[in-house]
Parts: C-alpha cells; structure tokens; sequence
C-alpha cells in the first residue's frame, strides 16, 4: 500500500520560510513523478511544483518561481517543498501526490492516485 505522509506546515509570517516533507512508502513505480498541490479555501486545488525519478526534472507553478524548491532525497524516499519568501497568497492546505505520471503532464491532479493527508501552511500578513 502507498502512503505519503506531510509535514512542516505551520504559520509563519509573510516573507518567511517553511519546509514540507513528503515521505513516501510502499510503491514501487521505476518512474514516478512526486508533485505538491494546494488548496485554498474557495479554491480550486492547483498544482505547484513536481520532480520527476528518473532524472530529477522539476516543474513549478508560475506563482512561485523563484521562491519554491522542489528536492528529493531518494534514499529517505522523502520529497521536500522549500518554500521562502512566503506570501498571504500562499494559505493553503498542502498536498503531496505520487504516481507514474509524465511531467508534461505534472498539474493534472487527476493522474495522481496516491495521495498525502495534507499539511496547512498559513501566511499571515
């Protein structure tokens, strides 16, 4: 069974900085993308950023560029979100999503079967 697993969410002040970690186990995908999605209240979920297995490819969303990254440690089997310079914008619960999923392809929510409980990060101003 795959499961994924959130954490470093939390409040912190606009400007300031948070860590997610997505810990993953019980797949066994060759290729697999590792993508962060969010969900504002309201919102529709978006995608955020991505890193591809097989050759560490990473995708992010235009509004954080710059800002986030996106790393993987393959022998924790743990994706990370470095998120800084946050922003009131950036409120939202945050998910980590796993499967076999090109990453031309990485914001489609709906090719990701596995999913993470979600982390809330909230940027207040």
């Amino acid at each position: 069974e795959v499961q994924l697993v959130e954490s470093g969410g939390g409040l912190v002040q606009a400007g300031g900085s948070l860590r997610l970690s997505c810990a993953a186990s019980g797949f066994t995908f060759d290729n697999y993308a590792v993508a962060w999605f969010r969900q504002a209240p309201g919102k529709e979920r978006e995608g955020v950023s991505c890193i591809i297995s097989t050759d560490g490819s990473t995708y992010y969303a235009d509004s954080v560029k710059g800002r986030f990254t996106i790393s993987s440690d393959n022998a924790k089997n743990t994706v990370y979100l470095q998120m800084n310079s946050l922003k009131p914008e950036d409120t939202a619960v945050y998910y980590c999503a796993l499967d076999n999923v090109h990453g031309s392809s990485w914001f489609h929510d709906i090719l990701y079967d596995y999913w993470g409980q979600g982390t809330q990060v909230t940027v207040s101003s």
